[in-house]
């Protein structure tokens, strides 16, 4: 991001980081260029006549940084407004899940600043002993945590479980990465979601492997909390060497 701005852009032209979806049928969230200040990797702010929101399960808004469904509140003039033949799978699909809002599967959190970040799909989701956990559940339980900066969590195959939750977190500057806060963070997700979510394993990193737009690539993360090599294209990479840092350590401390 930054390198695109500064080498292309001259370090004048903006960069213009956007969320939308087939089914919103337009931008939904967006900079204005050159009149919103941007954050690299953030969508910044609704556009104008969008009334987004960021909420809990039971639809109440999140606050300062705490990730939750990312809706719509209100009807918009580009929506989606059924299913050709099927209105009933419309209505389940997109409109059940948080009751009265548009709910398409992202998850997101907003800033101090109000802006917001798109997390992921909510759906991406971890089968532990017949239990599904959305990772995204779990991030945000770590990131509510004040000495963690960053998590992202996968899982990964275990004999018992079926799947086994691993998290990869960044703690925050000062912080020392021990088992004794390991331990903490473990019992943290326990008591914010439940004992089934507390992860297997808690992996600390100096930084997480992220597409230059800011995006975590947990299919990498997934790979090495396998124990194998990293497979594919990985030219997106902002920092190549994360991913071989994360690999080498996770591979000593084996």
């Amino acid at each position: 991001w930054m390198w695109y701005r500064e080498k292309i852009g001259g370090d004048r032209c903006p960069i213009v980081d956007t969320w939308w979806q087939t089914e919103t049928g337009a931008i939904m969230l967006s900079p204005l260029p050159g009149a919103t200040p941007t954050k690299p990797g953030s969508a910044t702010r609704p556009l104008p006549g969008i009334a987004a929101d960021i909420v809990k399960k039971d639809g109440t808004s999140c606050g300062p940084n705490e990730g939750g469904f990312l809706v719509i509140r209100r009807p918009w003039p580009s929506m989606l407004r059924t299913i050709y033949g099927d209105h009933e799978r419309y209505a389940a699909t997109y409109w059940s899940e948080i009751a009265g809002c548009y709910f398409a599967g992202d998850g997101a959190r907003r800033d101090e600043d109000g802006y917001f970040w798109i997390m992921g799909r909510v759906d991406d989701v971890i089968n532990v002993a017949g239990h599904r956990l959305s990772t995204m559940e779990v991030e945000s339980a770590l990131g509510s945590h004040p000495k963690v900066a960053e998590a992202a969590v996968v899982g990964r195959p275990d004999d018992l479980k079926g799947q086994a939750i691993v998290a990869f977190v960044t703690p925050r500057s000062g912080v020392t990465a021990d088992d004794a806060l390991a331990k903490e963070l473990r019992e943290h997700v326990a008591v914010q979601i439940g004992a089934l979510a507390r992860p297997e394993e808690i992996r600390f990193a100096e930084a997480l492997p992220k597409t230059r737009s800011g995006k975590i690539m947990r299919r990498l993360l997934r790979e090495v909390a396998s124990g194998s090599t990293a497979r594919g294209d990985t030219t997106t990479l902002e920092d190549q060497g994360v991913i071989e840092r994360l690999a080498a350590s996770y591979s000593s401390e084996d």
